[in-house]
């Protein structure tokens, strides 16, 4: 390590002020309706797609289930023609001319087969009806178009293809609607055309059918069935086909048979055979409208359905994106938490054979200088006292500096009551944990500093432990181990995982990768004059450990992880103390890795920490989080209009991916594997609440906001150890933490 130039001591400079107006509290509201409507406009398109996707789909034409009763289907109606006018009321029926086919098409458009049926017609001078399904003319807009310009005639088959007899009213309604609109969107027309799914002669109609055809007659919709199938759904062969379409005798036909739904092959070759056939014994093919003489099916669409039309195929084509869009994020997503989890574990046990194994390096000749620790306190008279008395109870010698940030709890009166060896009070006016920081660093006598926030309890080899890296002379910090002490409690539990699993399994990562970007608040050792290079604890970022680890990488230190060397630290007891508590830690992060984004580009240590470290934050704990509610919405979607054991089954694997991290995390930290049992629990709140503390903080950020400090409440949770000896006979304290947690 290159000698650096001492620059001017924190005690020489005046503590800074902070500036109220400057830093206002921050409560934007605005972001959370923007997400609400971004989230409710997912799931709607995402309900919508799901909807006419997944629901029902095309299905072979047969009749789903056994017709019940037709008691009030009319008798002329079940004798009467394939045309039903009128249902609702008066009902009557038209048949097709003699010598006529009126040849029709159910289940396009499709975009193999129905272009290949258009061509086939237009070869003959052969005009027939279309009758399509919506969430096909959404998909193939331009065959409608070219249906309508070569003199077809459109009808609706519904939206989705199901069977409208099983279908609650408004869900019929629902899909004659769908369809209408998106003719009109697709095409600019409108048709008073209808052909039921599943229907096929008069005879076949029962009473659920027959509420069908009212309804529709209502909304103004002539039904068409059909009176000769050519049965080309089943794919009998061309010639089966051609004679099932194939009239007996001169009676007008209304002919059935599909350009959509399958393979159409043998219908393409069977039109080619059947027309000539048909018109050299005398028919002539027309469109529906033609062969009853019915006037004007097909209107041109006013302007309101137009829009309305292309409004919603707009829709449904970005909810087709944003299916697909999420689909392939959700692949990639995994894909990298996999590939993490891997690194991760792969890491976590190469850190650990090299600092504890027979092979394991040795930092140097054993660190027995003494330690001086600094105590930065903001009214902490709930945990001061335990905090203090671990401190001493130290095996290593250390001067311990509480430093009272203008405490309105009598935090500094309490230190001073306890009278104990070792152990100086400075009182300073409020001006912030890095100012505090910066005033016990001006007043240490010793190399090595230890900071130590005023709610954590070390254990007494933890000093000790935490100084050996400092053998190295390329060690500038060194980050210890903290634990969560108040694990009662699914919140409790849920961040003791975390610490456990996220945090620690992370540093030794970044440790091998060289990259720390955080040594925390709880535990961390730091060597003065590499401080004093920096100009002390900077105070433009709220997470002033996250700044100051990094800018100690950038100037060229290196900064590693000590697993052994552990602390006692409370975590917030309550959903509303643990956002605030990491909605600043998550923002100050944010700060930072802006504040030190030319490390990208710079060599070294410092291209480590940037290329590295920051691009590692970057992508596991802003952009993944961000993704975070789009995959919850995905997943439900999943869940209802996909394949749930398949959904289900994914999670389940994340999960055991998870469980198996966890495992190995709490054997590599000596803990016990119980608190597990609660990480399913964890996907359905802890989650949530954490990348939701990500977005607000990204939205705090972008907005150029600055959020004001924001104390976590103390508990009191943690208990002093035993006495401290007298000065000058300080003696290892046995290792037993359960005296004070």
């Amino acid at each position: 390590m290159t000698d650096r130039r001492r620059r001017t001591a924190p005690s020489r400079r005046k503590a800074p002020v902070r500036r109220h107006g400057r830093t206002r509290q921050i409560t934007p509201r605005t972001h959370w309706l923007l997400l609400s409507v971004l989230a409710v406009t997912l799931s709607t398109a995402l309900l919508l797609q799901g909807y006419t996707h997944h629901m029902f789909g095309i299905s072979p034409d047969d009749v789903t289930g056994a017709r019940g009763r037709n008691d009030a289907v009319p008798a002329r109606v079940t004798h009467g023609g394939p045309v039903i006018a009128n249902a609702a009321s008066s009902a009557h029926t038209v048949r097709v001319r003699d010598r006529t086919i009126a040849l029709t098409f159910d289940d396009g458009p499709d975009p193999v087969w129905t272009p290949r049926i258009l061509d086939v017609l237009r070869r003959d001078h052969v005009r027939a009806t279309f009758f399509v399904v919506g969430t096909e003319v959404v998909d193939h807009p331009d065959l409608v178009r070219r249906m309508i310009a070569d003199g077809h005639q459109i009808g609706i088959h519904t939206f989705t293809h199901p069977d409208l007899a099983r279908l609650a009213p408004w869900q019929r309604s629902l899909e004659l609607r769908e369809t209408q609109l998106a003719v009109a969107g697709a095409a600019g027309v409108t048709t008073a055309l209808l052909r039921p799914p599943y229907s096929s002669s008069n005879a076949a109609l029962d009473d659920a059918d027959w509420s069908v055809l009212e309804q529709a007659d209502q909304a103004g919709y002539v039904t068409v069935l059909s009176t000769q199938d050519a049965e080309d759904w089943q794919r009998p062969g061309t010639a089966r086909i051609v004679a099932n379409a194939t009239p007996h005798g001169h009676a007008g036909q209304v002919l059935l048979m599909h350009d959509g739904g399958g393979d159409r092959a043998e219908t393409v070759a069977a039109l080619a055979t059947l027309i000539p056939r048909l018109k050299a014994r005398g028919f002539r093919f027309a469109t529906v409208g033609a062969a009853v003489g019915m006037a004007g099916p097909v209107q041109r669409a006013g302007l309101g359905d137009h829009l309305q039309g292309l409004a919603l195929i707009t829709v449904l084509w970005t909810g087709d994106w944003v299916v697909w869009l999420l689909g392939v994020l959700m692949y990639a997503a995994g894909a990298i938490s996999v590939l993490r989890a891997a690194v991760v574990l792969i890491a976590a046990r190469r850190h650990r054979r090299l600092r504890s194994g027979r092979r394991g390096r040795s930092w140097g000749p054993p660190v027995t200088e003494p330690v001086s620790v600094i105590v930065p306190a903001y009214n902490e008279s709930a945990g001061i006292e335990a905090a203090v008395r671990s401190l001493i109870a130290s095996d290593h010698p250390v001067e311990v500096i509480v430093v009272d940030d203008g405490s309105s709890d009598g935090t500094a009166d309490l230190v001073e009551s306890l009278r104990l060896p070792g152990v100086r009070v400075i009182r300073q006016e409020n001006a912030g944990k890095p100012a505090a920081l910066n005033t016990g660093l001006a007043a240490a006598s010793c190399e090595l500093v230890v900071m130590v926030d005023g709610d954590t309890v070390f254990e007494p080899d933890a000093v000790r432990t935490l100084v050996q890296p400092f053998a190295d002379p390329r060690v500038g910090a060194v980050s210890g181990n903290a634990k969560v002490v108040n694990r009662g409690g699914l919140l409790g539990r849920w961040q003791h995982i975390e610490y456990v699993v996220g945090f620690n399994l992370d540093r030794r990562l970044f440790d091998l990768a060289e990259c720390m970007p955080t040594v925390p608040g709880a535990v961390g050792a730091f060597r003065r004059r590499a401080l004093l290079d920096l100009g002390g604890v900077s105070d433009v970022t709220l997470a002033e450990d996250t700044d100051l680890t990094m800018a100690l990488c950038r100037d060229g230190w290196r900064v590693v992880y000590e697993e052994g060397a552990v602390a006692w630290t409370e975590a917030p007891a309550s959903l509303n103390a643990l956002w605030r508590q990491r909605y600043r830690w998550c923002y100050g992060t944010l700060q930072a890795m802006w504040k030190h984004r030319g490390a990208l580009v710079q060599r070294g240590a410092a291209g480590k920490l940037g290329r590295r470290g920051l691009v590692y934050l970057l992508l596991f704990q802003v952009l993944l989080p961000l993704l975070a509610p789009a995959v919850d919405i995905f997943a439900l979607y999943g869940l209802v209009f996909l394949d749930p054991l398949r959904i289900a089954g994914l999670w389940l694997a994340f999960l055991l991916l998870q469980l198996g991290m966890g495992l190995y995390a709490f054997r590599l930290d000596g803990e016990r594997p119980g608190p597990l049992w609660s990480l399913p629990l964890q996907q359905f709140v802890y989650r949530q609440l954490m990348y939701l503390v990500v977005i607000q903080s990204v939205f705090t950020a972008v907005s150029g906001s600055r959020l004001r400090w924001q104390r976590m409440e103390r508990y009191g949770s943690l208990q002093a150890p035993p006495a401290a000896p007298q000065a000058g006979h300080r003696q290892p304290v046995p290792h037993d933490t359960t005296q004070w947690y």
